[in-house]
């Protein structure tokens, strides 16, 4: 007779000190703050059921809808450049520096890693010495390649302020998706690249005919933690611009709009449930692209692979 085998009980030992300390450190907050959501504290310090009520209150009070959806529509902004810009360079970069026979590959790998490992308080922090418009360096640089007259206060001005910390963040964070893109090419054979080389094919139509069918699997992740990545973001906008994410809210995202409405911020009072709420609708944006990635690109890709 054919003996079931036992389950191996010992595998519970390994797993359940990482359960344990996940559960109480992200799925029980997570839970706790959807369940906050649809309740409101009373001035006794009561929590009183109000079912959907917190969300109506976001997408339609005065108080909260400007602000939300201005904040919405920066983080895509965020999100589009860190897409387009980090994401473009970093494929080039890792691109140029998987060629092996490229003298100091290894050493320019480590130049453009080396902004991802420092503080972003540090980053923040001297970027605004460098672009303030009293004694910053970047007027002095712009004029010393005769290019002065391009000097504005971008931190200052609510047009240029998002762009100009979305590219301090391209510029700290590009490493990652570089190391991610330079490890999916370094894993493509040798052999196809000899073949088309032999079969007279360009350095371009090598890049773009065989690597990048065969990186896309590695670009589709690069995308959902690019995106997960700035949805969650929120320190260095703080770090820059405070809570308020000035100019006039220019800067502002859902992380920092987060941070004013459960806390307080100046004259506004902290409200836990409608922190709640907006925390509740960050996680629902990000499940949404999460899910979009699974079921649109994931899908496609390895059906592409078989």
């Amino acid at each position: 007779m054919y003996e079931r085998k036992k389950f191996p009980s010992y595998i519970l030992v390994f797993l359940a000190p990482a359960v344990i300390i996940y559960t109480i450190f992200m799925v029980y907050p997570l839970l706790n703050s959807l369940r906050m959501s649809f309740y409101t504290i009373t001035t006794e310090n009561r929590e009183v059921f109000a079912g959907l009520d917190n969300y109506v209150k976001l997408f339609t009070n005065s108080n909260f809808a400007p602000r939300f959806w201005g904040a919405l529509k920066n983080n895509f902004i965020l999100f589009a450049i860190h897409l387009v810009v980090q994401n473009s360079i970093a494929l080039l970069l890792a691109t140029l520096t998987s060629n092996e026979k490229r003298r100091g590959a290894n050493f320019y790998r480590t130049i453009y890693f080396m902004p991802t490992v420092l503080s972003v308080v540090i980053i923040g922090f001297i970027w605004n010495l460098i672009l303030n418009p009293l004694w910053g360096v970047s007027k002095s640089i712009l004029e010393i390649v005769n290019l002065g007259f391009l000097f504005k206060p971008w931190l200052g001005l609510a047009s240029s302020a998002l762009i100009t910390v979305s590219l301090i963040s391209v510029w700290q964070f590009i490493g990652i998706p570089m190391v991610l893109f330079y490890a999916a090419l370094i894993g493509i054979p040798d052999e196809l690249l000899e073949a088309a080389t032999v079969d007279g094919a360009t350095a371009w139509q090598i890049f773009w005919r065989i690597k990048f069918p065969l990186i896309l699997p590695t670009l589709g992740i690069v995308t959902i933690l690019t995106f997960v990545g700035n949805f969650n973001a929120f320190d260095l906008i703080y770090t820059m611009k405070g809570a308020n994410a000035g100019p006039d809210f220019a800067t502002d995202i859902m992380g920092t709009f987060f941070y004013r409405t459960f806390f307080g911020q100046q004259l506004q009072l902290g409200d836990q449930s409608m922190g709640a709420t907006v925390a509740a609708m960050m996680f629902l944006i990000i499940l949404t692209g999460v899910l979009l990635y699974t079921f649109l690109w994931q899908r496609r890709i390895q059906a592409f692979e078989m």
